[in-house]
């Protein structure tokens, strides 16, 4: 198996018209295009930032085919999977392989088990469901589940269906840190990138998270690369309460979704419950953040 390309891989949101929270396919297109025009390394499509646990099995198979097509095979592409169940896991990566075909890079799996010798059997018996690639998703606030670093290196380093591991699970960057001794896979951190700078120290690969404005991601790692931690910092810096804005417990996806409505990427900032809308108090908050916007990019 190939290892996921270092740089963004952008988290997409799945957006919904107004009248009805029918999935809109259009936006789906513009969001795939902002990325691709942007010269980010891949998107995500189908993630928990994604609302996919929220979509009807059709729903999803129709969003990764409207995510393939809008990527013109310029981007690289990881699928989501749903489940933390195994057989289901594996049942849902064969369905959308048969979706996308070699369009697909890999699927991300979400860590269901502390327990490496069990983490390992999930991960191998969903590769083996569709033949691509896992990225081990590790993500203790979608799942529940707490994995020690050590535990996830054991059940992960050296395997051949390993394509990279997302960490999620805070403090991300002494994770990443201890990860990036005991693992030869790219490392990825997500959570809005709120803690990129710190992750890219620890030896993170990139980011792999959604972000109103992602260039000013593609910005801070490409900084990072040619000019080390002072050029990374200046480029996120200014940037980083609206980063810390999005991240927010609970609304931070109706933050982030009204971000890009207003960016005209989304006609809609609508999310599905039990997700929570934008509060009517956030309103003037919303506007003060994009106001303020650093002018490069407002």
């Amino acid at each position: 198996m190939t290892h996921l390309a270092p740089g963004v891989w952008g988290v997409l949101p799945t957006p919904f018209h107004d009248s009805n929270l029918a999935v809109d396919h259009a936006s789906i297109v513009r969001a795939v295009d902002l990325y691709r025009t942007l010269g980010a390394t891949g998107v995500v499509g189908l993630g928990v930032f994604g609302e996919a646990a929220r979509l009807e099995r059709d729903e999803r198979l129709g969003v990764l085919r409207t995510v393939v097509d809008a990527a013109r095979g310029e981007l690289g592409i990881v699928a989501g999977i749903t489940y933390s169940d195994t057989a289901a896991a594996a049942a849902e990566a064969e369905a959308l392989t048969a979706v996308a075909g070699d369009r697909l890079t890999a699927v991300m799996v979400q860590v269901n088990s502390p327990e490496p010798g069990e983490l390992e059997r999930h991960f191998a018996t969903v590769h083996e469901a569709c033949g691509l690639g896992v990225v081990a998703q590790d993500y203790p606030v979608a799942t529940g589940v707490v994995v020690e670093p050590a535990a996830l290196a054991k059940a992960v380093a050296g395997r051949p269906w390993l394509a990279a591991v997302k960490c999620e699970s805070p403090p991300t960057s002494p994770a990443i840190a201890r990860l990036a001794e005991l693992v030869d896979a790219p490392l990825f951190g997500g959570l809005g990138g709120i803690g990129l700078l710190d992750e890219l120290m620890a030896g993170a690969a990139g980011a792999m998270t959604g972000f109103s404005h992602p260039e000013v991601l593609l910005a801070t790692v490409e900084a990072y690369r040619t000019g080390g931690h002072r050029a990374a910092r200046r480029a996120i810096e200014p940037w980083l309460p609206l980063i810390n804005f999005e991240a927010q417990v609970k609304v931070g996806l109706a933050i982030r979704k009204e971000n890009l409505r207003r960016r005209g990427v989304l006609s809609s900032g609508a999310v599905r419950p039990p997700a929570l809308p934008l509060p009517s108090g956030l309103a003037s908050l919303v506007e003060a953040h994009w106001t303020s916007r650093p002018e490069e990019a407002a």
